[in-house]
């Protein structure tokens, strides 16, 4: 797909400095870009500043819950699109509710398996990709056909 032809960047917002690495490891084999956040804060700071195209967010963070930073996102035009994958250690079906009631697109439970990392930002990038060739044959759609209203 389109998508693919670049290299995804992809956010990792995690206040454990081990997590950060590790999925952040995990992110780059798979040949992803990674950019490392420790704070909620500092996932939103660096967001006003760059583009992603997904984020891990944790949801147990100091200061700013995975919850706030989520509301925060999807409260903002410029990245209520992106999607974001939960990498919680609380992995209750309350949370999930209220994620899902956010936006958010996947849950993964701590720990986190490579191979199931890797397949759940595929699918959410493969998800994107697929929306935005929609959205895009559409567009052509409605240019044809105000162009055969004007004949």
């Amino acid at each position: 797909m389109e998508e693919r032809q670049r290299t995804a960047q992809v956010m990792v917002v995690d206040d454990d400095p081990d997590t950060v690495i590790i999925l952040a490891r995990h992110v780059q084999r798979e040949g992803y870009t990674a950019i490392e956040a420790s704070s909620g804060l500092e996932c939103l700071r660096i967001l006003r500043e760059r583009s992603v195209d997904l984020i891990l967010l944790d949801l147990m963070m100091p200061e700013m819950d995975g919850f706030e930073v989520c509301r925060a996102l999807k409260g903002n035009q410029a990245t209520a699109d992106i999607p974001i994958i939960m990498i919680t250690a609380r992995d209750d079906l309350e949370a999930r509710a209220e994620g899902m009631r956010l936006g958010v697109a996947d849950f993964l439970a701590k720990p986190v398996f490579r191979r199931q990392l890797a397949n759940r930002i595929s699918a959410q990038l493969d998800a994107v990709a697929a929306v935005r060739t929609a959205e895009a044959a559409l567009n052509r759609l409605r240019g044809h056909l105000g162009g055969d209203k004007s004949k």
